[in-house]
């Protein structure tokens, strides 16, 4: 009994310690997991609510594309490296400056959203390692982002939580803040996930604390807690991938 004991005492002492691995070594194991690293050499193209996207990635150069039938026009808004562009019935037309970016920020972040973990290796983007967290008895590591001034667009002073499964590197959790139409927070929860041409595209619900004193740090915890409200759900619909050479 003794020797067993003192066995067993050995080979716990010998047991190695999990590795700790940095908030840039996660985030490039997710991108690589996720598929996300085809992304950059891609043409990806999906439907989201009562609108169609399309995203040309090709050595640095982008084509983000947002389309939408409104009466009997067919309205189309182009962000790219030349700048934001908005078209009706292929006819190009003058934005006024308020509205340009706004238009720009908004085709941005759903095309922003549907390929993550692509994007967070950007220049302006800011990685911190947080606190391990367990979510439905699966452990996570936890990473918060933000972005610089410079480079960081509209919406730099927005941050980023990400839950990703230290045994499989994906993100089934994120959180935000955000600033515009009066700031707020969300989280959202992986609802389902496909694969296409080995890239990997999630739904989620979509939650918001029921107070406003919840930190965006602790939406985790208020997620198992039930103290957060369902407002929408995050699905692409008809996704399509074309790898580029």
């Amino acid at each position: 009994m003794r020797y067993s004991l003192l066995l067993f005492l050995f080979i716990l002492s010998c047991k190695q310690p999990e590795k700790q691995l940095t908030a840039q070594q996660i985030i490039d194991k997710s991108i690589v997991e996720s598929g996300s690293n085809k992304v950059s050499s891609s043409i990806i193209s999906f439907n989201f609510r009562d609108k169609t996207y399309k995203a040309y990635r090709k050595d640095g150069d982008y084509t983000l594309e947002r389309t939408l039938k409104k009466n009997d026009s067919l309205i189309k808004d182009v962000k790219s490296n030349n700048g934001f562009k908005r078209f009706i019935n292929d006819f190009p037309i003058a934005v006024s400056d308020s509205m340009g970016p706004k238009y720009s920020n908004s085709v941005n972040s759903v095309h922003y959203f549907s390929v993550l973990p692509f994007g967070l290796n950007d220049k302006a983007v800011q990685k911190k390692i947080l606190p391990s967290a367990i979510i439905n008895k699966e452990e996570y590591y936890k990473v918060e982002i933000t972005f610089s001034e410079e480079g960081g667009g509209e919406d730099f002073e927005d941050v980023f939580i990400y839950w990703i499964g230290k045994k499989d590197f994906l993100i089934d959790y994120l959180a935000y803040s955000y600033h515009t139409n009066g700031g707020g927070k969300r989280f959202r929860v992986l609802k389902e996930q496909c694969n296409r041409n080995g890239i990997r595209f999630v739904d989620y619900y979509n939650y918001k604390p029921k107070s406003k004193d919840i930190k965006l740090i602790n939406l985790d915890k208020a997620f198992e807690q039930n103290q957060l409200k369902k407002v929408s759900e995050i699905i692409l619909e008809n996704v399509k991938v074309e790898l580029l050479d």
